[in-house]
């Protein structure tokens, strides 16, 4: 294994692990199905940038039109990336969430990235239309060859430490009160506004969490494969991120991680040793153009379907809570039937 395949395989792991952190906060934690999710990962990566290119009238950049051009210095457009993705969050998440049902909601998140993936492709002016943003700066490459396998490194390790501060706050809110509250939320709304909490201030929180979050993968992922482009984020790539965390296990971080591994990263992989061509006894059949493709589409289909059938826990269910003082189960229901 060469080391450029290597460092694919784990930045990918990693922007995966980071954006299943995410959406595992507000789809499996919170009860928010959010098929709008690639949106705001898309814009931490234009955020990302647009803050570290040079304006678009700089010699080698004048193929392409965009809004910006700041070249700020590493980690300035990671933590722009960051910020756009929560901004982002606020006003879409003020719209949605705060009216409709939590069917009407992921329908109205469905079309949002519809609607964003249009308009950015048919504004040219804004971010360079369908064409997208190319040649943009990778991290520090002015002091490590971008070339050389020391950067190559350089770049995984930026990337796993983003893992762990990203697993480090998604723990903290897991396990605080606001995670219980967010639990309660998703498993009874009605029971949980009658508790005194607020379930449109709990999903507008979270909502802008998982968008920054959302936000910085993006960002350390267009600082790795150096442009972005709206056929990059289709709506079904959020379909992708959303079997992972059922596959792993929703609710616990430690399933969207695993599920992160086996969904994304593993299904890729595996694709990759199918044969281009099939022998049956002589004659040899060509796979049609996007077969492979659609045939990974299918599978990743019928793993969803599979997992909700036969275990929709996933691989790793959500660890069950049982706190200081409460009664034991069975006591309990030894008092019911009393």
């Amino acid at each position: 294994m060469n080391t450029y395949y290597a460092a694919n395989l784990l930045v990918y792991a990693a922007v995966d692990i980071i954006a299943c952190i995410a959406l595992n906060l507000q789809f499996g934690v919170s009860g928010i199905v959010n098929f709008s999710f690639i949106v705001f990962q898309a814009a931490g990566a234009y955020a990302a940038a647009v803050l570290s290119m040079p304006p678009d009238t700089a010699s080698g950049y004048d193929f392409q039109i965009y809004v910006g051009g700041f070249q700020l210095p590493f980690p300035l457009p990671w933590i722009g990336g960051a910020i756009a993705g929560g901004l982002l969050s606020i006003p879409v998440g003020f719209v949605v969430l705060r009216k409709l049902r939590s069917d009407y909601q992921a329908i109205a998140l469905l079309v949002t990235s519809i609607i964003a993936n249009t308009v950015i492709t048919n504004a040219r002016p804004f971010l360079n239309g369908a064409a997208g943003l190319a040649l943009v700066p990778q991290p520090l490459q002015d002091q490590i060859d971008p070339v050389s396998d020391s950067y190559q490194y350089f770049y995984i390790g930026l990337s796993a430490l983003s893992v762990v501060l990203v697993w480090f706050v998604a723990s903290r809110i897991v396990n605080s009160p606001f995670g219980r509250s967010l639990r309660a939320m998703r498993d009874n709304e009605v029971a949980a506004s009658a508790l005194g909490k607020n379930p449109v201030a709990l999903k507008m929180m979270i909502f802008i969490v998982g968008g920054v979050i959302a936000g910085l993968s993006g960002a350390i992922l267009v600082g790795f494969i150096q442009l972005w482009a709206p056929s990059v984020w289709l709506y079904p790539e959020t379909i992708i991120l959303f079997a992972a965390v059922i596959v792993g296990g929703r609710g616990n971080n430690l399933g969207a991680v695993l599920g992160a591994l086996l969904v994304p990263v593993g299904f890729e992989e595996v694709t990759r040793l199918l044969p281009n061509q099939f022998d049956l006894g002589g004659l040899v059949i060509t796979p049609q153009v996007g077969l492979i493709p659609a045939l990974q589409w299918v599978a990743i289909g019928l793993l969803i379907i599979g997992f909700l059938w036969f275990r929709p826990e996933g691989v790793r269910p959500e660890p069950r809570r049982v706190f200081e003082g409460s009664p034991d189960p069975s006591e309990v229901e030894l008092v019911s039937t009393a």
